[in-house]
């Protein structure tokens, strides 16, 4: 969990990070997992400081109801889960069945389980399959750029009023404001990236936290 805040240099993301509350014995056993097993993919894990501000934002939310897209080896959905009441529900869509496996594992050995519903396939399609009545409070947007414009238009109108889109990766490692740079996911964030702050239901905010986190409340 040592992925760094782009727009800091590595002294000043060192002394973020070391006053920020630092993870835990099962969260850090999650992230060194990932990076043994995975680390090719290892990066798409979110980072410490990510992981802490999900519960803060959750647990303050008193959310109840959330929705995840991309859980990946499940460091997001278990920082999301920590948060949440008691009786709360977190449906996460995700395509792997292998990164996800290792999500169960740490859903389990922390106790979340019974929270958690993971949806494997598509979630361009699949997020379709929840009320379309305006109940979650939280949702986390972390999975493949070019499908973020359909995420968002599925999950806007479901949030509730107060209810917050945090969405990640959207500086893409500072490519955003490259006027040179037109990969595929660069040029979907930008196109995203305007989706949401032009979009009149939401109050949204662009963080500088990591890799960049947006946040979107329901008016």
């Amino acid at each position: 969990m040592s992925r760094r805040s782009i727009n800091l240099n590595p002294d000043l993301d060192d002394y973020s990070q070391a006053h920020s509350t630092r993870p835990d014995g099962l969260l850090a056993a999650l992230a060194a997992e990932t990076r043994e097993a995975l680390p090719a993919e290892a990066g798409m894990q979110i980072s410490a400081v990510q992981s802490q501000f999900l519960t803060i934002l959750a647990r303050s939310l008193g959310v109840r109801r959330a929705v995840e897209v991309g859980t990946f080896t499940g460091m997001s959905s278990l920082s999301i889960a920590r948060g949440m009441a008691a009786d709360g529900r977190l449906i996460c869509f995700d395509i792997s069945e292998e990164f996800t496996s290792v999500a169960r594992k740490y859903w389990e050995r922390d106790g979340v389980a019974d929270r958690i519903e993971l949806r494997i396939g598509d979630a361009k399609t699949r997020l379709a399959e929840l009320d379309p009545a305006a109940e979650i409070d939280l949702a986390f947007i972390d999975a493949d750029k070019p499908g973020y414009p359909t995420y968002w238009a599925e999950l806007a109108p479901r949030m509730r009023p107060g209810g917050i889109i945090v969405v990640d990766n959207v500086f893409q490692g500072g490519r955003i404001i490259d006027g040179d740079e037109n990969g595929a996911n660069t040029v979907a964030m930008r196109e995203f990236n305007d989706i949401a702050v032009g979009d009149e239901r939401f109050d949204v905010v662009m963080l500088p936290i990591s890799d960049g986190l947006t946040l979107a409340q329901r008016r």
